[in-house]
């Protein structure tokens, strides 16, 4: 287990947050988390309807969380680091899209 504590910039957490989701299923269900709480904020701005907050929450959090205990057997870096977790969400999800995640796990010491 890394010592977490030790990351005072985002540049060196994200490898750590990398290696946090290293099976495919973890980052799989992080894809879906984030593009499906994305979707659900989405309708709440437009509508203004507030009853999409929980399920933002749920959606966002859910499938991660499954991931980590389930697959990975580790605990989400979102309590340690919640605001550059959410960041690395997107971020994972930017180098899927763009075709760099292979990469970048790679670079982070993940076995691809």
């Amino acid at each position: 287990m890394e010592n977490t504590s030790r990351y005072q910039t985002y540049q060196d957490f994200f490898p750590f947050y990398l290696r946090e989701h290293s099976k495919k299923s973890t980052r799989v269900l992080h894809y879906f988390g984030t593009l499906g709480y994305q979707a659900l904020f989405w309708s709440l701005i437009v509508t203004q309807n507030f009853l999409f907050l929980p399920l933002i929450l749920l959606a966002g959090y859910g499938p991660a969380w499954i991931g980590h205990f389930f697959y990975e057997k580790n605990k989400p870096a979102t309590f340690t680091y919640p605001l550059w977790s959410l960041r690395g969400d997107h971020h994972m999800v930017y180098l899927l899209l763009t075709g760099k995640i292979k990469q970048r796990l790679k670079e982070s010491g993940v076995t691809v």
